[in-house]
C-alpha cells in the first residue's frame, strides 16, 4: 500500500503503518494537551499506540489462522481507522473463513479478559468510542476500546469479520458469488447508516468508516466476480498479445515516444533471449522523466519480480500468483519459456465486464 512504511515482520507477516496515521497521533496530541498540559498529550498518545498495538494482535490473529490452512498474509497495515491484513487468498471452504474471520475478534476478547483479571479494569464502551476523552484509567480505557472492536467487527458490514461471516454461512446454502453480493450489498445499506449517524452526530470518523466499508464492499464483489470468471478461462483468454516491447538498453525517451504513438499503458522489457525483465508503468515512466530525464535507461524505472504463468494455466491460479506478488501483472510464457505477452489488471477487469456483458446478453430459454 502506498504511503505506507515498514515497521517489521511479525510471524511472517510485514507490518506496516500508514503516514496518515501520523496525523491522527499528532490530533490526539493536540486535543489531550489542551485538556491537561504535556502529561496529559503524552497519556493520550501512548493511548493510541496501545491501541493499535492490539488492533495489530487482531490482524495477526486473522494471519496466524489462516496460515492454519497455508494461507500466507504478506503484509499489515494500520490505517487510522484501523488495520488491514492482506491475505494472499481468500479460503473456498465457507468453514475456513469463518473461523479466520472470527480469530481476529477473539484476540480482543482475550486481551479485554486479561486486562479486567490482571488490572481489574471495568470497560466502559462510552469512553471507546471517545478517544478524545482522557477517561478514568488506561487499563479500563483499553479494556473498553477491545470490547468495542470485538462489537464493532461483528457487525455484518462486508468486508468487515462480521460480513466475512455473514459471506461464509450464506456460502453453505448458496453459490460464492451470490453470498458475496448478499453480503456486500448488506455491507453498503449499513454504511449508509453510518454515514448518516456520522453526519448527524458529527463523528468524521464514522462517515470515513462508511465510505471503507462501502468501497471495499464494492472492491470484493468485483474481486469474487473476477475470480469466479477466471475459474472458466487460461491464462492466454486473457493476456495482451499486441503490444510494443522495450529493450534493457532503452531509454526514458524512447519509452514516451512509445507512449505517445501508441495506446499502451505498460511497457514490456524484454531482453535478446526473449525473456521479460520488467514493466515500465506509465505512471513510473512520467515520474521518471520528472525526477531524471529521458536518458535514464528503463531498467532503473521499471518493476521487476514480475510473477511469470505458462499459456495454458489456468487464469485463477495467475491471479493467485499477482495477489501473492502484490504485482499488477503476470508475463506469460510460451512453450519455449519466450516472453509472449502478460496480463494486467486492467485488462481482466476489463475481461470481468465483457464476459458478464455477453452472460447477460444471451438468450436464455425455459426447459
Amino acid at each position: 500500500m502506498s504511503w505506507s512504511v515498514t515497521l517489521g515482520r511479525l510471524f511472517g507477516s510485514e507490518i506496516r503503518i500508514h503516514l496518515t496515521f501520523l496525523l491522527l497521533l499528532a490530533w490526539i496530541g493536540v486535543v489531550y494537551y489542551r485538556q491537561g498540559g504535556a502529561a496529559a498529550a503524552i497519556d493520550g498518545v501512548l493511548f493510541v499506540i496501545t491501541v493499535f498495538a492490539c488492533v495489530t494482535l487482531h490482524e495477526l490473529g486473522h494471519a496466524l489462522a489462516a496460515r492454519r490452512y497455508g494461507i500466507r498474509t504478506p503484509d499489515i497495515t494500520l490505517l487510522p481507522i484501523g488495520g488491514v491484513a492482506r491475505l494472499e487468498r481468500m479460503p473456498e471452504d465457507p468453514v475456513q473463513e469463518i473461523i479466520i474471520a472470527l480469530a481476529g475478534p477473539a484476540v480482543n476478547v482475550v486481551i479485554a479478559g486479561l486486562l479486567v483479571l490482571l488490572f481489574s479494569a471495568q470497560p466502559d464502551l462510552g469512553q471507546a468510542v471517545a478517544l478524545s476523552d482522557p477517561g478514568p484509567t488506561f487499563a479500563a480505557r483499553l479494556a473498553a476500546v477491545n470490547v468495542f472492536l470485538v462489537l464493532f467487527n461483528l457487525i455484518p458490514a462486508f468486508p468487515m469479520d462480521g460480513g466475512r461471516v455473514l459471506r461464509a454461512a450464506l456460502a453453505l446454502r448458496m453459490s460464492r458469488m451470490k453470498a458475496t453480493a448478499v453480503a456486500a450489498r448488506v455491507g453498503q445499506v449499513l454504511a449508509f447508516g453510518f454515514a448518516a449517524l456520522g453526519i448527524m452526530g458529527g463523528n468524521f470518523m464514522l462517515v470515513l468508516i462508511a465510505v471503507f466499508v462501502f468501497l471495499a464492499a464494492s472492491a470484493e464483489t468485483e474481486g469474487t466476480s473476477l475470480m469466479t470468471t477466471a475459474r472458466r478461462l487460461r491464462v492466454r483468454d486473457a493476456m495482451i498479445s499486441a503490444f510494443e516491447a522495450l529493450g534493457p538498453q532503452s531509454t526514458l525517451d524512447d519509452a514516451a515516444k512509445v507512449l505517445l504513438r501508441t495506446t499502451q499503458h505498460e511497457f514490456p522489457v524484454v531482453d535478446g533471449a526473449g525473456k521479460l525483465r520488467g514493466m515500465l508503468t506509465r505512471k513510473g515512466l512520467v515520474a521518471a522523466l520528472a525526477a531524471n530525464g529521458p536518458d535514464m535507461p528503463v531498467i532503473e524505472a521499471m518493476e521487476t519480480d514480475i510473477p511469470l504463468a505458462p499459456e495454458n494455466a489456468r487464469l485463477d491460479k495467475a491471479l493467485d500468483a499477482m495477489q501473492v506478488a502484490a504485482s499488477n501483472f503476470v508475463a506469460v510464457a510460451g512453450s519455449d519459456g519466450r516472453f509472449t505477452g502478460y496480463v494486467s489488471r486492467e485488462n481482466l477487469a476489463e475481461l470481468n465486464m465483457l464476459t458478464h456483458a455477453d452472460w447477460a446478453a444471451t438468450p436464455r430459454h425455459s426447459p
